[in-house]
This record gives C-alpha cells, sequence and structure tokens, in this order.
C-alpha cells in the first residue's frame, strides 16, 4: 500500500513538474525578447536616452527598462569605443541646441508650483509676493488669453516682385491682437430708438 502511495505521488510530483515547466514556456513566449545591443547602435533615439543618463536627466534604471537591457549588453555598452562615441557627439550636439539645458530646467521646473503654493498659502508672506506668486502660477497653468500659443497664427506673404512684399501674420483667435492682448470690445446695442438709446 505504501509502494502505491509512494508511486502515485512521484507520479504527481512530475506531472507537476511538467506543468510548471509549459507555464514557463508560456511566459517566455509572452514577454518581448530582449534587444540585442546590435540593432541598438544605429538607433539616434537610443543614442540621445544614453546622452540624457550621462547628463543626468534620465535614470539608468529607466533606460534599462525602456529598451529591455539585461546586465550583459549593459556591460558591453561600457566597451564599445565607436558607441560611447556616438553618445558624446551627441552630448555635444544637445548642448551646443541647448537641449541639456532646457530639459534640465523643465526638470527643476516641475517644483516650482509648489514653492509658489507655499508663498500663497504662508499667512505671514508679504502680499506683495503673494500677489506675484498668483500671476506666475497664472502664467504656469496657461489660464486666460495671454496663454495663446505663437503657433496659433496664420502667415500671409504676398511675393509682389520687386522687392515688394506683403506679409500678413494675423492671430487665429478672435478678439486677440497680432501681439496677443485681448482686445476690449464694448457691446453694440441690437435695437435703438429714435433718440439713439437702447432698448
Amino acid at each position: 500500500m505504501n509502494e502505491i502511495a509512494r508511486m502515485n505521488d512521484q507520479t504527481e510530483i512530475a506531472q507537476l513538474r511538467r506543468e510548471v515547466a509549459r507555464l514557463q514556456a508560456q511566459l517566455k513566449a509572452q514577454q518581448p525578447p530582449l534587444i540585442e545591443f546590435t540593432g541598438l547602435r544605429g538607433n539616434h533615439e537610443f543614442v540621445s536616452d544614453l546622452a540624457r543618463y550621462c547628463e543626468g536627466i534620465i535614470t539608468e534604471r529607466n533606460i534599462r527598462k525602456k529598451w529591455r537591457l539585461d546586465e550583459s549588453i549593459w556591460t558591453e555598452l561600457g566597451g564599445d569605443e565607436a558607441f560611447i562615441e556616438a553618445i558624446k557627439r551627441e552630448r555635444e550636439r544637445r548642448v551646443r541646441n541647448g537641449s541639456v539645458a532646457r530639459e534640465k530646467a523643465q526638470k527643476v521646473f516641475v517644483k516650482v508650483p509648489d514653492a509658489l503654493d507655499e508663498i500663497l498659502t504662508d499667512k505671514d508672506a508679504n502680499p506683495r509676493h503673494v500677489v506675484e506668486a498668483s500671476q506666475e502660477l497664472r502664467a504656469i497653468a496657461a489660464v486666460g488669453p495671454e496663454a495663446q500659443s505663437p503657433a496659433e497664427k496664420f502667415v500671409i506673404t504676398i511675393n509682389l516682385g520687386a522687392d515688394q512684399v506683403l506679409r500678413f501674420n494675423k492671430s487665429i483667435t478672435p478678439g486677440v491682437d497680432d501681439d496677443g492682448k485681448v482686445i476690449e470690445q464694448k457691446a453694440i446695442p441690437m435695437i435703438e430708438d429714435d433718440d439713439g438709446k437702447s432698448i
């Protein structure tokens, strides 16, 4: 009787092992494959992400997660001199065109609303500082007509020849002048009596 129970246990263990192996294979098949390093050498977005990593803008963890890099590929990256040169050139390009400063400023700028909120809620704050903080927060929140982006304009250029060019650069938003300021409008009466008074 004990022999039969032991054989049944062995059979059940073997079945469980087969099931575990099948589930592991299925899980592995469902995961996207790790990206090979050779496919990344010419990828500009990857080189740019590594330049951002060198600049302290994004973390190693974020890069490895985004690009699904295992330890062997990460180690291989550090040993490829040509690839490291490509990253250095990308960093130089980003410094020259202002991308590094802009992205670092954006990263720091996220803290500004919290600092302004502290000024607004501080009962001992100078009223002038409170007003300035509220104005800055309004600008950050982009509330109101001054939030119009420069892209919301249309430009018509007509070349008349003989060095004569007509250029019309107008706002798309109604009620806003060419400088992006709101045009003060008076209500126009719909019906007037004989004396010119609104009815």
